[in-house]
């Protein structure tokens, strides 16, 4: 079983965990990670995008020439794809890109996603996230101590608004409770940050 140190907000190490093998110690699964990234992603897309076919452009009710004898190529819109102003080819509707996955398929992938970090040594695990206030400069400060990346994921226990509403308007930075961290978030963040209990709920969720 891997074990990882322990710090405090101030980076001072106080002791040690033992992480499950069955979450955190596992050979990263990178075809399954790709899966779950790809329908993440996909499930994220609007599907909005609405352009006009040659039915729906306004205009072209007249034919521009007679069929015979002008020298011209025969038409017979002047709303048709070829035109200026004509509609478009296989226009894009709104559709729904989401689709699902299998359950045990996602479950593996944020278990590959979690190891990954430990491989890594992008893994910190905190004593606990305190923030009784609402204070950037906390976080801020935390974050410099424990030498965390740019782009940082803080997993807290609970629902500390202080700690969400601190770390909200710091670029790069974003929280999640273990109700609501997924593989995409993970793989995204240079840093892993889990306040301790943490671990054990999601030790607990996914063992």
């Amino acid at each position: 079983m891997p074990n990882i140190a322990v710090l405090d907000m101030a980076g001072k190490s106080v002791g040690e965990i033992t992480l499950n093998d069955a979450i955190f110690g596992i050979e990263p699964n990178a075809s399954v990670l790709h899966q779950v990234v790809v329908n993440y992603l996909a499930n994220q897309r609007q599907g909005t995008q609405s352009t006009l076919t040659r039915t729906e452009v306004s205009g072209g009710g007249k034919k521009p020439w007679r069929q015979k004898g002008t020298g011209h190529a025969r038409q017979g819109s002047t709303r048709a794809p070829q035109w200026t102003h004509g509609g478009i080819v296989h226009a894009p509707k709104p559709r729904d890109y989401s689709y699902d996955l299998n359950k045990k398929v996602k479950r593996l992938a944020l278990k590959s996603a979690l190891s990954d970090k430990v491989i890594s040594g992008d893994l910190i695990v905190l004593d606990e996230f305190k923030v009784e206030t609402y204070k950037t400069k906390t976080v801020v400060d935390c974050l410099e101590a424990i030498k965390a990346g740019k782009k940082t994921l803080i997993v807290l226990e609970d629902n500390n608004n202080f700690a969400v509403k601190s770390c909200a308007n710091i670029p790069g930075v974003k929280t999640a409770q273990v109700n609501t961290i997924n593989t995409y978030d993970i793989l995204n963040a240079d840093t892993l940050v889990i306040a301790k209990g943490a671990v054990g709920k999601i030790e607990e969720v996914y063992a």
